[in-house]
């Protein structure tokens, strides 16, 4: 009775979790749609990062103070080499390369690039040990055929637009502020690689891939912390107190003109909604999610953002949604159905609550089995 209380237990948290990532997208969806239209003028990258983190960190650092007090570990040298990294590579890289990305590629190839997230993830979780894969099993194959299917909607969604299917398609002059509302470049970066014999868009290219890899190892690092330090909200707060020292101390050698930090009242109003809805409220829910699925769960909602960003800015913007869009999106409903189907069987068959899958009989039964490589 109290195994069967535990699963059930266990089973709602699953499902919050669920919701939860769910809504993350979302609302990283809105943030897209309220960039496009609120930054029109463009606004230095360092200083919508340093702005939008400030916010975020007052909001989560009294937050966990006050409701972690009774779980929350007394720190120690890993705990703050922990932080520091998820800093660096969740809050510090993944957010500034991204801006730059954009600001020297454009938002339909930043949209293409975004699945390599889950895929980079899954990668980075089976040779940490935080994620097994058995291919001779059903679970194991339906993971991976689920992060490829879910992948491949993502692909499809950003590369073929097909007819509007609702809407019509004289109304996609909207988009073009996603263009215009770009913020410009930071030269000090672009110098550097043209005079390697690069050009503006391999830049936004590396800045992209580099967005991605940071947000994959910010996921795979984040995920056995939690095993050892259950306080998620203050995971995030100290997570992003790093980040807000790296893009202050940053933004000191950066930013030369005084005059990008004064913001109008449309990017003032961007930077309240990312700081306190895309930072403070969805990396708090990310990172409890992180606890519960597991990094390559977790990974896998980031395809959702392109459908979220075109249903929003359908009914904001008035945008049309085009067949490639509800094609994507049925594949990476179908692809995550398929890996949480499979983690759930494997959490049931771990607690005896169902019998394991049958594997052929092979003589070396570990050879194709992926897991730990790294030793304990």
């Amino acid at each position: 009775m109290k195994l069967g209380a535990a699963a059930m237990a266990n089973g709602e948290d699953v499902w919050r979790a669920h919701m939860a990532m769910a809504a993350v997208q979302v609302f990283n969806g809105g943030y897209h749609v309220i960039t496009k239209v609120a930054l029109n003028v463009g606004v230095n990258q360092l200083v919508f990062c340093v702005c939008r983190d400030l916010l975020a960190l007052s909001i989560l650092a009294p937050l966990a103070y006050v409701r972690e007090k009774k779980v929350r570990l007394p720190l120690n040298r890993r705990f703050l080499l922990s932080f520091f990294f998820l800093g660096l590579t969740g809050i510090f890289g993944n957010q500034l390369l991204f801006l730059l990305g954009l600001g020297y590629t454009n938002p339909t190839y930043a949209a293409a690039i975004q699945p390599a997230v889950p895929v980079f993830t899954f990668i980075l979780a089976v040779m940490m040990g935080t994620e097994t894969v058995n291919l001779q099993q059903r679970e194991g194959q339906a993971k991976v055929g689920g992060t490829l299917v879910c992948v491949s909607g993502a692909i499809a969604m950003a590369m073929f637009r097909g007819p509007p299917v609702i809407g019509y398609a004289e109304l996609s002059h909207y988009n073009e502020i996603s263009d215009k509302s770009q913020p410009e470049p930071s030269g000090w970066l672009i110098s550097a690689f043209l005079e390697w014999g690069f050009s503006t868009w391999h830049v936004g290219v590396l800045c992209l891939i580099g967005n991605c890899m940071c947000m994959a190892i910010y996921l795979a690092i984040q995920a056995p912390l939690l095993a050892k330090y259950p306080a998620s909200l203050s995971v995030t707060a100290f997570s992003y107190f790093f980040g807000v020292a790296f893009m202050v101390v940053t933004s000191f050698f950066m930013v030369t003109n005084s005059a990008d930090w004064n913001l109008t009242q449309s990017e003032a109003f961007a930077v309240l909604y990312a700081g306190v809805v895309a930072s403070a409220l969805n990396y708090g829910l990310l990172t409890w999610s992180n606890k519960i699925l597991g990094p390559s769960l977790v990974a896998l909602y980031n395809p959702l953002q392109p459908a979220a960003s075109a249903f929003l800015s359908r009914i904001f913007l008035g945008s049309p949604i085009y067949l490639g869009s509800i094609f994507g999106g049925f594949l990476i409903i179908a692809g995550l159905y398929l890996v949480t189907w499979a983690s759930y069987r494997e959490k049931m068959a771990a607690i005896g609550a169902l019998p394991r899958s049958p594997e052929p009989p092979i003589s070396h039964k570990n050879t194709h089995q992926i897991g730990k490589i790294f030793p304990d």
